[in-house]
């Protein structure tokens, strides 16, 4: 990643949670690919992950802890 797009980041990642998620779904939505294509690559990305968990390489976090630390931000 250059210079500029990690500051572009870093400054994006200093957002509220909710401003994230907007910002990303207008990046996602600059992006010419179509809702199919993206539908399929976070499926991809999902199998990816629940492959990664059951070969322990990662570890679950329950949704409590994930919405008590976005709440503490």
């Amino acid at each position: 990643m250059t210079v500029r797009a990690e500051q572009v980041l870093s400054e994006a990642l200093s957002l509220a949670p909710s401003e994230r998620a907007q910002l990303a779904e207008r990046l996602f939505s600059s992006l010419d690919i179509s809702q199919q294509e993206i539908d399929r690559l976070w499926a991809q990305e999902a199998d990816s992950r629940i492959e990664a968990y059951n070969r322990g390489e990662i570890k679950a976090v329950s949704a409590n802890d994930v919405f008590k630390n976005i709440s503490q931000r």
